[in-house]
């Protein structure tokens, strides 16, 4: 994977990190929600369609895929949490992509993943 998404990926993957261990919600809290899927879940899912569909198609090994898909779901993960809702769930960032495609909206592709609000 090119140095550019590397560092990238490192960064969204130490904040959500971070992000899971100071996490205290007391549910519901929609606006902490919206700020994990604007700082995190979106730029997570955009890095894999940016690299996917850029100029040059990029390449993940398999422990850079497995890191990807890890930190998309650990932002999932603390979304979930803001709704009071428990997932330890295994998203596929594939389909986070084409939903986000589809919807332009990370907010839908959340909830369509998760069912988190439920509606």
């Amino acid at each position: 994977m090119s140095g550019q998404y590397d560092d990238r990926l490192r960064v969204l993957s130490r904040r959500a990190e971070q992000t899971r261990e100071s996490l205290d919600p007391d549910p519901p809290d929609e606006e902490r929600a919206m700020e994990l899927l604007r700082e995190g879940f979106g730029p997570t899912v955009a890095l894999y369609c940016e690299a996917r569909t850029g100029g040059s198609w990029v390449r993940f090994s398999g422990a850079e895929f497995e890191r990807l898909e890890r930190t998309m779901n650990d932002w999932l993960d603390c979304y979930a949490a803001c709704y009071g809702v428990e997932l330890a769930g295994t998203y596929s960032v594939r389909a986070a992509a084409e939903l986000l495609v589809d919807t332009h909206n990370a907010r839908d592709v959340a909830v369509l993943l998760t069912g988190v609000p439920e509606q």
